[in-house]
């Protein structure tokens, strides 16, 4: 079921939350929509849902216009970020829910519910109460009840934002099988540039209530279109005027032509495999490059050292619109 919004504009009072929006959802596929807080990202979802209703533009599911539908009749699933349990239900029972309003038989149900709860491994949790449940077992159990009315459109809000980073690493891999497993046209929001390269089939790029990009994990780290997409998605560094990714930058004893420059080792320091080394180049701010241990230690990687630098041959670079960066990972 493909999502085409058209020209979507939404204000809040003077706040322009959407600005001219135009995205299309493939059907089947998981959509990514990513940038930083207040961008847009989650009014365009709630647009998508039903939730908003847009000042201007249209949004068409699988080429019906559902601009002015209600949610309930845009067979959409929506997984907010903290569960919306019904807290005096069971896990059961929550995931029965939408079944039950809608007068299914009892049998259906059943069979439903229990083959929901195999899917996201809460089979035997099914008597439990959500709070009698982990983070990471409620959001599952969210997202079971969310596909129990079998929905065409599974749209999630920020899904793992409130748990911690090693249950939302473990929930983000399952979410990425259980959507190769059911196939529903996924549409789910995030902050994390981690996570939505790791998960998505195709990332918007959402700031200031416009879309920077729409592209690939692939095609958004290695072709940037502007220097917000750049610095947003993957680590960056400042080289001679110019966006680079610090894992892109090489190091030499002598000249190597081809753009280098010279500059100085500030400060260097180990953060597991890899190793983080700061060049002062000129007046600029210092320059991050990343190596391997190896790396380091063939060159003599240390504090006052004199090097030259350059971005690899082909490597992507963006040219800033300000000479001054924040220096990343420091």
């Amino acid at each position: 079921m493909s999502i085409d919004v058209r020209g979507v504009h939404k204000k809040f009072g003077d706040f322009v939350a959407l600005d001219n929006v135009s995205v299309t959802i493939p059907a089947g596929g998981l959509t990514a929509l990513l940038g930083p807080s207040g961008g847009g990202k989650s009014t365009l979802l709630r647009i998508i849902a039903g939730l908003e209703e847009a000042d201007a533009g249209q949004v068409l599911i699988d080429g019906v216009d559902a601009t002015h539908l209600p949610p309930r009749k845009r067979n959409v699933g929506f997984v907010f970020q903290h569960y919306a349990a019904f807290k005096h239900l069971s896990v059961y029972r929550n995931v029965a829910f939408g079944l039950e309003i809608r007068k299914r038989p009892a049998q259906e149900v059943r069979a439903r519910v229990h083959e929901l709860l195999e899917l996201v491994h809460l089979e035997q949790f099914a008597d439990r109460l959500p709070a009698q449940l982990s983070g990471g077992q409620r959001q599952r159990m969210a997202l079971a009840r969310a596909l129990a009315v079998e929905p065409t459109v599974l749209l999630l809000d920020e899904p793992f934002g409130a748990l911690d980073a090693n249950v939302r690493k473990e929930l983000r891999d399952w979410l990425r099988r259980l959507h190769d497993e059911v196939s529903v046209t996924t549409i789910f929001v995030t902050h994390d540039q981690e996570e939505a390269m790791e998960v998505a089939d195709q990332i918007v790029v959402v700031n200031e209530g416009r879309v920077e990009q729409i592209g690939t994990p692939d095609e958004l780290y290695d072709a940037p279109a502007n220097d917000f997409v750049m610095r947003f998605v993957g680590p960056v560094t400042e080289l001679d005027g110019a966006l680079v990714r610090p894992h892109d930058l090489e190091l030499y004893h002598e000249n190597p032509g081809g753009g280098a420059v010279f500059g100085t080792v500030d400060r260097v320091a180990r953060v597991g495999f890899e190793v983080r080394a700061w060049l002062v180049v000129r007046d600029d701010p210092p320059v991050l490059v990343t190596l391997t241990r190896t790396q380091a230690k063939a060159l003599g990687i240390s504090p006052g050292a004199k090097l030259w630098v350059r971005p690899v041959p082909g490597a992507p670079t963006v040219p800033t619109r300000s000479r001054t960066l924040d220096k990343v990972g420091v």
